[in-house]
């Protein structure tokens, strides 16, 4: 279902790249952890979609 995957563009938090994710809006609320396209460190990325259906998507390291 390609029409449920929205491109959404978030800074690293580690390296401060901003880089351009795919994000499945089929699941209301996920967390999940992706690498960084440019430092390879591990991102967890927060996702919500609220009952406008507005996208909400929060990085922040792991190891925090």
């Amino acid at each position: 279902m390609l029409n449920d995957l929205e491109e959404c563009e978030v800074q690293c938090p580690y390296c401060g790249e901003g880089i351009c994710v795919l994000v499945d809006c089929s699941v209301m609320e996920q967390q999940y952890i992706e690498d960084c396209q440019v430092c390879c460190a591990p991102i967890e990325f927060s996702v919500l979609i609220d009952e406008d259906e507005n996208l909400h998507v929060s990085v922040s390291r792991d190891d925090e």
